[in-house]
């Protein structure tokens, strides 16, 4: 028995399990249908392209359209069928990769255009012994231009008994005029409920006892590809002896247990840094990757997200407790703190997979999401600061104790500051933010076109200022809109670039567009220079002026300024009743 097993060698489950026919292959239905229906009216195209992620089975799925385009039955007499028999000659054949008219190439090897020559010249003569002589290209991107184009006419205009089947990850790559002679197919990435059952019939079959959560594990890990599934499978086994877990799995893969993983979001959500840092170091010394415990916390942000916004949706393989604990967690969220979760988590996870100490990088994100989660969001700043009394103002003496009145843009919000000793992050169990000790200013917003362009002056936006002076005209304002006639020389980008930074620095959304119909105002300088010419005017038609003027002969008004804010008291206009003649003289 011995020499038996040593006799035969040990081939891996993905080859030993790979499909043979199209019942056997799992998760492509669209395909499955397609094909079952050309081949039974007898629409069968010259060539096809077939793409997809790898291990989803293109090169397996051309292997089955070979057998069933040449299959002819156990009695030798049939026809093309969706179900190869699996015992006639070409079957076998097929099956055992020895048939002289199923010729596969390997585009990555050879890549040329002389290879793609030898095809050429071989589809001319017919087929040995098979109805159809099949060309299986795998990796069909890999060849060089001129290879494509030397298959351009062949591939247009083959033979009746030739069929092309292409395989590619990188159907981009491949030129258009090659796509548009070949019948397209997308292979799916396959469902992890659908791989976790097809491993479960596996895995009976090989007799190992694999707990269903492990299985679970290991088609998330394959993230679609049936053949990396297949792989971990079989190292699962080999790691467990016929007898696998979910811890021995988890530890296989170097992933944080899940109920951890629940643990650290939520202390680290409560902005409780040092649990938060003494749970990654505990996953760390159990081998889990930080890059995989930050890409563990970013899946479950998106999970909770999805579970905020659709309680009652299917979401797959989701153990009932973590069920439970996600819908209490999802409730204690606001959308805004997990988008801000989700946008740190992603960032931190670019840093550490670039990091030369992953560790230490994962740390840092933790620390800048724990800080972060005692702010509260921007409405909520602003509802609070709204709610909260004017602060005193000081004497205006000479002292310099007055609070200076802020311009537009200095009363734009830049900063919350939360509360708490020492800068650290609160230990308070909440998931609601912390209130506010401290804001810098309400965001303003501005109440007319005027106001807009000089809170671009104020923000040392001088030309965009400029031009909002001088080249547009405005036709309509309004909190949020505003709609524009720009000039001929007014700059091309000028209207996405005043909304956008109008959103920015308001905190609300603004468009600006161009109206080119309704009538339009002046420019902002035209008017100016209009109010200018009117005080001119009216300045020179006061009776006091027109006497100086009269009294003056060439004299001009050079400027007109508004000094009623700095007119003296009338007492101090007023002579004093004891002043001589003199003194009033002098």
């Amino acid at each position: 028995m011995t020499e038996a097993v040593e006799a035969t060698p040990y081939r891996v489950l993905a080859r030993k399990y790979r499909p043979t026919d199209f019942s056997t292959l799992i998760g492509q239905d669209a395909l499955v249908r397609t094909l079952t229906n050309a081949i039974g009216s007898g629409r069968l195209a010259h060539a096809f392209v077939l793409t997809g992620v790898r291990g989803v089975g293109k090169t397996t799925t051309a292997r089955i359209i070979a057998r069933a385009l040449n299959c002819v039955g156990p009695d030798g007499q049939g026809g093309p069928t969706i179900a190869p028999c699996g015992v006639c000659e070409h079957c076998r054949a097929i099956a055992e990769d020895r048939h002289v008219d199923i010729l596969e190439m390997d585009a990555a090897s050879r890549t040329g255009v002389n290879d793609i020559r030898e095809i050429i010249e071989g589809v001319r003569y017919r087929p040995t012994s098979a109805r159809f002589k099949v060309y299986i290209i795998d990796e069909v991107h890999m060849l060089s231009t001129a290879a494509f184009n030397a298959l351009l006419k062949t591939l247009e205009e083959p033979p009746e008994h030739v069929k092309f089947v292409f395989a590619t990850t990188e159907i981009r790559k491949i030129p258009i005029t090659v796509l548009s002679r070949c019948q397209r197919f997308d292979l799916r990435r396959v469902e992890a409920s659908v791989l976790s059952a097809h491993f479960a019939g596996i895995a009976e079959k090989e007799g190992a006892e694999i707990e269903p959560e492990a299985l679970a594990l290991i088609a998330r890990a394959a993230d679609g590809s049936v053949r990396d599934g297949l792989s971990l499978l079989d190292q699962a086994i080999s790691h467990g002896a016929g007898k696998v877990g979910q811890a021995q799995v988890r530890d296989m893969l170097g992933l944080a247990d899940r109920v951890r993983v629940f643990d650290l979001f939520e202390v680290v959500m409560k902005g409780q840094i040092a649990p938060a840092l003494d749970l990654l170091a505990e996953q760390y010394a159990l081998g889990a990757d930080p890059a995989v415990v930050l890409q563990d916390l970013l899946e479950l942000t998106h999970w909770l997200t999805r579970l905020k916004l659709a309680p009652d949706a299917e979401f797959g393989n989701i153990a009932e407790a973590e069920r439970v604990r996600g819908a209490e967690m999802a409730k204690g969220l606001g959308m805004a703190h997990l988008a801000r979760a989700w946008q740190m988590l992603l960032k931190g996870l670019q840093e550490t997979r670039s990091a030369p100490h992953p560790l230490q990088a994962a740390e840092m994100a933790l620390v800048r999401l724990a800080y972060a989660a005692d702010l509260p969001t921007p409405a909520e700043a602003i509802e609070q600061m709204r709610s909260q009394p004017p602060a005193p103002r000081g004497p205006s003496g000479g002292g310099g104790g007055g609070a200076p009145i802020p311009s537009a843009a200095d009363r734009v919000a830049t900063q919350m500051i939360p509360s708490g000793s020492g800068g650290g992050p609160s230990a308070a169990l909440q998931l609601a933010p912390a209130p506010v000790a401290q804001t810098v200013a309400l965001p303003v917003m501005p109440a007319s076109f005027a106001e807009v362009a000089q809170l671009f002056s104020e923000r040392r936006e001088g030309s965009l200022a400029v031009a909002l002076r001088r080249q547009v005209n405005l036709v309509r304002f309004e909190a949020g809109r505003i709609e524009l006639r720009p000039h001929a020389n007014a700059p091309s980008d000028l209207l996405p670039k005043v909304s956008r930074l109008l959103t920015e620095w308001t905190g609300r959304r603004w468009t600006v567009t161009v109206n080119a119909t309704d009538p339009a105002e002046a420019t902002l300088s035209e008017q100016e220079a209009q109010a200018e010419t009117r005080r001119r005017e009216d300045a020179a038609n006061h009776p006091l002026i027109r006497a100086v003027m009269q009294a003056f002969p060439g004299a001009i008004i050079e400027a007109v300024r508004d000094i009623a804010a700095d007119e003296p008291d009338e007492a101090e206009l007023a002579f004093d009743s004891d002043l001589t003649p003199a003194d009033e003289e002098a």
